[in-house]
């Protein structure tokens, strides 16, 4: 049942405030102070996931951090898509998971590449980058 001055029952899916989600997505708390510890300094740049790409994995021992900490490098990842990539924006599937959706209608999901980095390496966040920005 659809009454108007009740709104819809539920919302499609997406982004209904851009500046507001990509601010909060772009925290990556955890991910930024095990950068800061290495050295590096995450300044939402293309060059900034090169330099995490050469940190030493010490956080594969902790099969705590690990999840949290390959669902920052996602968000991470996303964050400086978005930021660098014309047309690049956050998007919401319809189950909640934040993507990166171009122009052209492609999603990436970018916190199941944070994970798969967090935990092997590979693909590297800066490839990854470069197949995005490429499409």
């Amino acid at each position: 049942m659809n009454i108007p001055f009740l709104g819809k029952r539920r919302a499609e899916p997406g982004v209904r405030d851009p500046e507001g989600i990509a601010g909060l997505l772009a925290e990556c708390e955890l991910l930024r102070s095990q950068a800061a510890r290495e050295g590096v300094r995450l300044d939402d740049s293309p060059a900034s996931l090169e330099q995490l790409d050469q940190v030493v994995p010490r956080w594969r021992d902790d099969e705590e951090v690990l999840p949290w900490l390959g669902n920052d490098a996602g968000l991470y990842l996303g964050t400086v898509i978005v930021g660098t990539v014309p047309g690049a924006a956050w998007w919401f599937r319809s189950d909640g998971q934040p993507v990166v959706r171009l122009d052209s209608g492609r999603e990436f999901d970018v916190v199941a590449c944070g994970h798969e980095w967090a935990v092997s390496g590979a693909p590297e966040l800066s490839q990854t980058y470069a197949e995005v920005a490429e499409a």
